[in-house]
C-alpha cells in the first residue's frame, strides 16, 4: 500500500448520481492515530527530556525552599536572642526622653515660682502699707458707742 496522506482519509466528492456520504472518513479502522503515531514516535525523546528538565527543577525548587527555611529558622533564632536587648534599649530611650521631659517641665515650674516670688515681693511693701494705714485709720477714726 502505498503511503497514506492526511488527504486520503476522505472520499472525493462524488460527482452527480445517487447520494452518498460525501467528505466521510474511507479508513475507519486506522483514523488519526495511525497517522499521529509517527509525530508521537518523534516528539517521546522530547516529551522524555522535558519531564527530566521538570523533574530537576522540582528538585531544585525544594532544595531552593529548604534552605529558604533554614534561613528563615535562623533568622527568627537571631532575631529572639536580639528581643530583649532591643526591647532594654527602647526602653532607656523612652526613659531619657521621659526624663528629659521632666527636666524641662521642673525647670518651667521653678521659673514660674521665681516670678511668682519676684511678684509678691514687689507687692509686700505696698500691700503691708495699705494694711497698716487702714489699720491706723480705724484706730484714729472714733468709733460710735453702743447702747
Amino acid at each position: 500500500m502505498a503511503r497514506s496522506n492526511i488527504l486520503d482519509r476522505f472520499r472525493p466528492a462524488g460527482a452527480p448520481g445517487p447520494a452518498g456520504p460525501v467528505g466521510v472518513p474511507a479508513f475507519g479502522e486506522q483514523g488519526p492515530a495511525a497517522e499521529l503515531a509517527p509525530v508521537f514516535e518523534a516528539l517521546a525523546a522530547d516529551v522524555e527530556a522535558c519531564q527530566t528538565m521538570v523533574n530537576q527543577a522540582r528538585q531544585e525548587a525544594d532544595s531552593a525552599l529548604s534552605g529558604a527555611r533554614e534561613q528563615a529558622v535562623a533568622i527568627m533564632a537571631q532575631a529572639r536572642l536580639d528581643e530583649g536587648g532591643e526591647r532594654a534599649r527602647a526602653a532607656a530611650r523612652v526613659e531619657r526622653a521621659a526624663s528629659a521631659r521632666d527636666d524641662l517641665l521642673l525647670a518651667r515650674a521653678r521659673e514660674d515660682a521665681d516670678d511668682l516670688e519676684r511678684t509678691r515681693t514687689a507687692l509686700l511693701p505696698g500691700t503691708v502699707r495699705k494694711v497698716m494705714d487702714r489699720l491706723w485709720s480705724e484706730q484714729l477714726t472714733p468709733q460710735p458707742k453702743r447702747p
